[in-house]
């Protein structure tokens, strides 16, 4: 029986997956995408991680447990008096699994549309001739029959998962790994996060709005370490008045489990034994890239230590026509930086140019209020000797802001001392994450801090304080 054979097989439907085999079909090539994720009910779906148990559901959540605690302690101070709200956490979670089978439809929709065959199971390499890679595909269920394709070109794109710790078994009932967290049926009393990254910071928010009382453990001795100082400092501030319990320099020590909840013994920075009990644990100490079970060795295709696999500026592996994108790779671990790698490589198969600008890719965090940035960081521009000039500018004198009671946070930004090129853009306030956007153009387009001063911003709105930064930088801001 003859194999399949493709353009391009891309393993993995996540973000950098799904939209890899889109870009790759719209430019006209055969396309193959292998996914075997299945949900709750058994059925395949796309979207991987990010849209199954990542990104999409984690800021539903995040949404509608900011409107919980807005309608409990917020709204008075608009004239608006609320009694009796009640939280249905059924109700809530309901919400989010919609949104999360809406947006999976979707991309099936996308692929029925481009033309793209969905391989429903594990992919892996058995091996290759001289110009294409052989495949199979187990599917999801064991006992299914195996599929064999030929691909000309190979998309590595499968992911990453939360990283464990040694000792901590997570079941995803009482100590939960981003999975669990996300699918919690009712809101623990006390909820310890193990790690103050993006994934802690934010669904401890989560349950810290919706009544959890909640404490953070985190090992290193610095807050948001890859936060610019300014920005760390005042997220502590604020997460704190908001009620996490952050204690950094935390060494945990044996982890118990029992019917009662979880028992967790640890060190504060000064070495002295603590321990905390909660209800529910949750374990975020950073992911690990997806790259077992690949049959790489089939091919002579090697992950690093870490499990990463190697690659150059755009993507490619050490052989021949394959790639690999997205959590697999170096780089953030970032939804939007595997999606533009994933344009690049299908763009790149197609003989086009392409290529991505690294230090243009905005970091998120969606916490209230979220914060946002993009280049380098004031220490990162010390560490390197580089001149520069910072301005930076808060919102609490901004009009918009305070009438909607969004005034925390600040705008910085730092530019070349000479040319007066950008170099960074920091953001921590309402809507940091669609503000950003405004310095990631300004960085690709290599544009000077002057260029944003220059440029006419609606008023009011927040992106005033984006304007009046960048007017800082020259000392000149207008409404300071």
């Amino acid at each position: 029986m003859t194999s399949q054979r493709y353009d391009v097989v891309v393993i993995g439907a996540g973000p950098a997956g799904y939209i890899a085999a889109i870009r790759a079909a719209q430019l006209g090539l055969k396309v193959a995408c292998a996914e075997k994720w299945t949900n709750p009910k058994g059925d395949g779906v796309l979207g991987g991680t990010c849209l199954n148990v990542g990104c999409i559901p984690s800021k539903a959540l995040l949404a509608s447990s900011e409107k919980y605690e807005e309608a409990l302690h917020h709204l008075g101070e608009h004239g608006i008096a609320v009694s009796g709200a009640q939280l249905d956490l059924a109700k809530m979670q309901a919400r989010k699994d919609g949104i999360v089978g809406r947006m999976t439809k979707g991309i099936e929709f996308l692929f029925k549309k481009n033309k793209i065959d969905w391989l429903k199971g594990h992919a892996r390499f058995v091996g290759s001739q001289a110009d294409t890679y052989a495949l199979e595909v187990q599917g999801a269920d064991a006992k299914a029959a195996s599929t064999s394709v030929l691909a000309d070109h190979v998309i590595i794109a499968t992911g990453s998962r939360a990283r464990h710790l040694p000792g901590i078994a997570v079941d995803n009932t009482v100590v939960c790994d981003n999975e669990g967290a996300l699918a919690l049926t009712e809101v623990p009393k006390r909820l310890g996060v193990i790690g103050a990254g993006v994934i802690g910071l934010e669904l401890g928010s989560v349950w810290r709005r919706l009544g959890a009382s909640v404490t953070v453990l985190e090992a290193l001795p610095n807050f948001l370490g890859a936060c610019d100082d300014a920005v760390s400092k005042e997220a502590l501030k604020l997460f704190g008045k908001q009620g996490l319990a952050i204690h950094l320099g935390a060494q945990i020590g044996e982890v118990k489990v029992s019917k009662k909840g979880v028992s967790i013994a640890w060190t504060n920075a000064k070495g002295e034994a603590q321990t905390l009990d909660v209800d529910r644990l949750i374990v975020s100490v950073g992911r690990v890239p997806n790259t077992d079970g690949l049959g790489l060795d089939a091919v002579g295709l090697q992950a690093d230590a870490r499990g990463f696999i190697p690659v150059d500026d755009q993507c490619r592996t050490v052989l021949p026509r394959v790639y690999a994108v997205g959590d697999v790779v170096r780089g953030p671990m970032l939804a939007h930086k595997g999606e533009d790698e994933g344009v690049m490589v299908a763009e790149l198969i197609a003989g086009q140019h392409a290529h991505i600008d690294y230090n243009a890719i905005p970091w998120v965090i969606y916490t209230s209020p979220e914060i946002a940035w993009v280049g380098s960081t004031e220490q990162q521009l010390k560490a390197k000797g580089r001149a520069y000039k910072s301005g930076q500018f808060p919102f609490m004198a901004n009009g918009r802001a305070l009438g909607m009671q969004a005034s925390d946070g600040f705008v910085k930004v730092l530019a070349d001392a000479v040319t007066d090129e950008i170099l960074g853009v920091h953001v921590i306030g309402h809507n940091a994450s669609d503000l950003i956007a405004e310095a990631v153009v300004a960085m690709e387009f290599k544009a000077a801090s002057e260029d944003i001063a220059r440029i006419c911003h609606p008023h009011p709105s927040m992106s005033e304080v984006m304007r009046e930064a960048a007017l800082a930088v020259d000392k000149r801001a207008l409404n300071m």
